[in-house]
């Protein structure tokens, strides 16, 4: 899978309009496949990070116990 891939519907992070280091998701693709599609939202011609639903559920937890 690519990320120019139709397939693909990327969302932003809800941080994104906060001028941070922002990722998005392919939430479409985790419901299908069981694995979650992470890219740089600044490259998004980039590489294409692929977790489990588990492993991103962790990263998740992790940044919102994160202090900004």
């Amino acid at each position: 899978m690519t990320t120019d891939s139709p397939t693909l519907i990327w969302v932003k992070s809800s941080y994104s309009g906060q001028g941070g280091t922002c990722v998005e998701w392919a939430p479409k693709s985790a419901t299908t496949t069981g694995m979650v599609p992470v890219r740089d939202s600044k490259c998004p011609s980039g590489p294409v990070l692929m977790v489990s639903t588990h492993a991103f559920a962790g990263l998740v937890s992790l940044a919102r116990s994160a202090e900004l």
